[in-house]
């Protein structure tokens, strides 16, 4: 009898083998992921084998892998079983250096679409005991030394970085501490490190890894009995990478732990690269003998980029995209927005968006128009309030059970998505997000930020929702 596919098909007989089928699988898969998910994410897969209803593919790398199974395993069953039938079954074949290619299967049978929650508890993501030396970096490969735009405002925290990536452990720059500003190019410069030190192989093992992230890992491992499992991997590795070591504040175990691990990895002479917003001088809420093993290296700063950086950073973003940006709109968006590169991106992104809608020429009136929205962001910054409030006119709930203690569905994903976004459109610290919100802890704020991130990666209506209430707080706020 030959096997069908879910419109009567038989798989053998469909045009193209494997490339068809695949392709017709990212058909779907890019129906339901933002543009920047599917080329980050399904772009690099390559497919390998199709026998009857089984699909080989083929990923970069164990962490890729945990990716793809932890947030995205639905959305690829759906796609399978569209194309293949309900009998499909998934293979990956997992890319290693340091021997043959790791065969897995997919969760079998493959997993029914669960609807999403908040409340999902993720897993811790190492296996030491299984796979140690498959350490996987969490860098990202579009961070390298040739597309970060050097100037006199990042020079000396470049040259350090690539010192430290020819070296890591080798100099006197260790740790390597880089503080400055939201949106200046620290957590770029530090995955640009960590790239150029593995594909040199001047390190063999790194990791990237923000302190946030480190202090959940690191509660998910007391909670699952697995503290040591957690110290040996971090204390194993040859770079360890780890962002914003402000929000390490407060947090005594987890500061315990990383300063144990930081005299380990220090010890054994491998190299410590950490960012922060301040100099480590001025940390708060930090532990002494942390902050003095932070200043025993070399702590360099970034600065806001001047004209010229800014100049070439909005030329080299539009090349990166395929953009043709008139100078005469690159020097007026230049030196017009002059605080940090992330609201430089911001404006390019806005002014093509606006270009593309309105079927409108690239011009310096149109870079005008786009810059009236952004400086007036600029004076009148949104409001935690003003965010709560937007929130619950959308959910149509009042605004003090955003601070109440019910744990009622509706209640916590309005709370969720309303700590969400105050996370992502204000500068506000975790905790006074949490004290707006009846005085929660900032781990409340940080496990709610990561549940909205993860829905929105599999829920297509929860996601046009959460945008829906961002672009009209950036349109409307006061």
């Amino acid at each position: 009898m030959s096997l069908q596919n879910d419109v009567g098909t038989p798989i053998e007989t469909l045009e193209g083998g494997l490339p068809r089928v695949w392709a017709n699988c990212l058909a779907k898969i890019q129906e339901e992921v933002s543009s920047l998910s599917f080329k980050t994410w399904f772009q690099p897969i390559v497919p390998v084998k199709l026998d009857g209803a089984d699909i080989t593919i083929k990923v970069p790398s164990q962490f890729f892998y945990d990716w793809l199974e932890g947030h995205y395993s639905s959305l690829i069953r759906s796609a399978l079983t569209s194309v293949l039938g309900e009998t499909a079954k998934l293979y990956y074949s997992i890319a290693s250096e340091e021997a043959q290619d790791l065969l897995v299967e997919a969760s079998s049978p493959l997993p029914k679409p669960q609807p999403p929650s908040g409340n999902r508890q993720q897993q811790f993501p190492v296996r030491i005991s299984e796979r140690i030396s498959a350490i996987q970096s969490n860098l990202n490969p579009r961070y390298t030394f040739d597309n970060f735009i050097k100037g006199d405002s990042n020079q000396l925290a470049r040259a350090a970085a690539m010192a430290v990536a020819n070296n890591p452990g080798g100099t006197s720059f260790n740790p390597l501490v880089i503080y400055g500003g939201t949106g200046l190019g620290k957590t770029h410069l530090m995955h640009a490190l960590g790239n150029y030190a593995l594909t040199t192989g001047k390190a063999s093992r790194a990791v990237y890894i923000s302190s946030e992230k480190f202090t959940i890992d690191f509660v998910e491992a007391i909670q699952a009995d697995r503290v040591n499992e957690f110290s040996l991997f971090y204390r194993s590795v040859d770079l360890l990478i780890v962002d914003d070591i402000q929000f390490f504040s407060g947090k005594e175990k987890t500061q315990d732990n990383f300063f144990h691990t930081f005299n380990t990895l220090y010890q054994l002479g491998k190299q410590i690269v950490l960012s922060s917003d301040v100099p480590p001088k001025e940390l708060k809420g930090l532990d002494d003998r942390l902050i003095s093993r932070f200043q025993c290296g070399l702590t360099a700063d970034v600065q806001p980029p001047d004209l010229e950086t800014r100049i070439a950073i909005l030329g080299k973003k539009s090349e990166e995209n395929g953009l043709d940006l008139p100078q005469d709109v690159i020097d007026f968006i230049a030196a017009n927005v002059t605080s940090n590169i992330r609201e430089l991106e911001g404006c390019l992104i806005s002014l093509f968006a606006r270009a593309s809608l309105e079927n409108r020429e690239i011009n310096v009136d149109l870079a005008k128009d786009v810059l009236r929205v952004v400086v007036n962001e600029l004076k009148n910054p949104i409001s935690i309030e003003q965010i709560q409030r937007t929130v619950c006119e959308f959910y149509n709930l009042p605004t003090d059970l955003l601070r109440a203690k019910t744990r009622k569905q509706e209640v916590v994903i309005a709370r969720q998505v309303a700590m969400y976004l105050s996370k992502d459109l204000t500068n506000s610290s975790l905790k006074t997000i949490g004290l707006h919100f009846g005085g929660r802890d900032h781990s409340t704020v940080i496990h709610a930020y990561q549940a909205v991130e993860d829905r929105i990666t599999t829920d297509t209506v929860f996601r046009q929702n959460v945008d829906q209430l961002r672009r009209h707080l950036r349109l409307n706020h006061a």
